[in-house]
């Protein structure tokens, strides 16, 4: 049996080498989590729209991928969205689906190059987690937002199996600086029976 990237995806590597494999994945990636139900897009799109209010402020969709979270950002009504990803190959994929205002590459030390609060509404989904971003990332994109800004997220479950993960999370909400909107554990890649917890955070 040929293994897939899905086998390869949630080991732990460096940050050249999680940029190689998404690079080379990129062809595929649509298939690949298609084929396997992927519904953590739909579910995070799903939720941040419950809590939003005007659909036109624009929506960062960071590790933004082939396009498949900014597919699902339009289908919930989000009618601007700009993307990061670490892989260009990923972004050129995500180029011909035309439905980013912007689309750039962000460097592996997650350096953003906009001013903190240049966004209301940050999306993260499938992205912070073993494999992926570090967890890390989760302050970075919270130190991002606004006040009163929302980020919408994600944690598979093998993120779940790390309590450093909810952890992040909980520095932000037990100590005020951040509420909790939105979690639930729900359906992340049925062909391989993974889930993930969504969440929907407001920073205070």
């Amino acid at each position: 049996m040929t293994d897939t990237f899905l086998d390869k995806v949630y080991d732990a590597r460096d940050a050249a080498s999680t940029r190689k494999l998404y690079d080379d994945w990129s062809g595929s990636y649509d298939s690949e989590v298609t084929g396997q139900g992927y519904a953590t897009p739909g579910r995070c799109a799903a939720a941040l729209a419950s809590l939003t209010d005007d659909f036109t402020a624009p929506v960062l969709d960071f590790g933004c991928g082939t396009g498949l979270s900014g597919d699902a950002l339009t289908a919930a009504g989000f009618q601007t969205i700009d993307g990061l990803d670490l892989s260009q190959e990923m972004i050129d994929q995500a180029t011909q689906k035309g439905i980013y205002r912007s689309l750039n590459r962000i460097d592996a030390d997650g350096t953003l190059a906009f001013a903190p609060g240049a966004y209301s509404a940050i999306a993260a989904i499938g992205v912070i987690g073993a494999g992926a971003a570090p967890v890390s990332m989760f302050h970075v994109l919270m130190n991002a937002l606004a006040p009163g800004g929302k980020l919408v997220f994600s944690y598979n479950d093998h993120a779940l199996e790390d309590p450093a993960y909810e952890a992040a999370l909980c520095e932000w909400v037990d100590c005020g600086a951040a509420t909790l909107l939105f979690r639930e554990h729900g359906p992340h890649l049925p062909g391989i029976d993974l889930k993930s917890n969504v969440y929907v955070v407001e920073k205070v």
